[in-house]
């Protein structure tokens, strides 16, 4: 994908331990948890490919050689595959910060979760952003709250003005869908070692404006058991999502 003459780079987080999905996943890293035939990641890696994005950089931790292994430098898929490697663990900000090299020259990059995935129209998001002028925005998408996620409150032109705490609730709510797009000035915010982008950074950059974009297509998170098994039966439809193009008149 190309943007007013600059390649988007998009920085994967696929570092975790996925402690939780170890009943069912006892040694893979969590990314590449069986999706069908597939590892997750691979859906993240087409849907990315599929909108024109063509520079990733994995920023692994956990059996970090097993994702390298999987993906190499991504010739065989028409990618530049790059990886960034914590040897401790950094949280979900602290291997932003760690991949900093690999964006000297962005004007703002992609960020994507490793674990969940969102159909998204990456080209609309960044648009969004450059149009919005804040240091982060996020694609959220509306659902019922029932104690897993937080959720965001934004205004009429948003702005993202509160992250409200989990709790359990059958109301529709807009939760963050773990993916974003950051401005270069982000990395004042990020400190350095372990750190939360969710209860640490997202906070301390409302001042500076965060910004929610809504998308409504299919939404999944592979973090405990229960969603894996989801995603195990929703195969096919995550698939044809992730090679979905976004509609006329959304993206470059």
């Amino acid at each position: 994908m190309n943007i007013s003459g600059k390649q988007i780079t998009a920085v994967l987080l696929v570092g975790g331990l996925g402690t939780r999905l170890r009943s069912l996943v006892p040694t893979a890293p969590k990314p590449l948890a069986s999706i069908g035939e597939r590892p997750f990641l691979e859906l993240l890696v087409r849907q990315l490919q599929c909108q024109g994005i063509r520079h990733l950089v994995m920023c692994t931790g956990y059996r970090s050689d097993d994702i390298q292994l999987e993906f190499g430098d991504g010739h065989s898929r028409d990618l530049t595959i790059e990886y960034s490697r914590e040897t401790r663990a950094l949280g979900t900000a602290g291997p932003i910060r760690l991949a900093r090299p690999y964006l000297r020259g962005a004007r703002d990059f992609l960020v994507m979760n490793g674990d969940s995935f969102m159909e998204t129209d990456f080209g609309q998001l960044i648009r969004f952003h450059r149009e919005s002028g804040g240091l982060a925005s996020m694609a959220v998408v509306r659902m019922k709250n029932e104690g897993r996620y937080g959720t965001v409150e934004v205004d009429s032109k948003d702005r993202v003005m509160a992250f409200l705490e989990k709790r359990s609730s059958t109301l529709m709510g807009l939760v963050n869908a773990g993916v974003y797009v950051f401005d270069q000035g982000v990395f004042e915010h990020i400190p350095e070692g372990p750190a939360s982008l969710e209860k640490e950074v997202f906070p301390q950059l409302l001042a500076h404006g965060v910004y929610a974009l809504e998308q409504r297509g299919v939404f999944i998170d592979i973090g405990t058991p229960e969603d894996y098994v989801r995603a195990q039966e929703l195969y096919g439809s995550l698939y044809e999502a992730a090679l979905r193009e976004p509609g006329p008149g959304t993206s470059d």
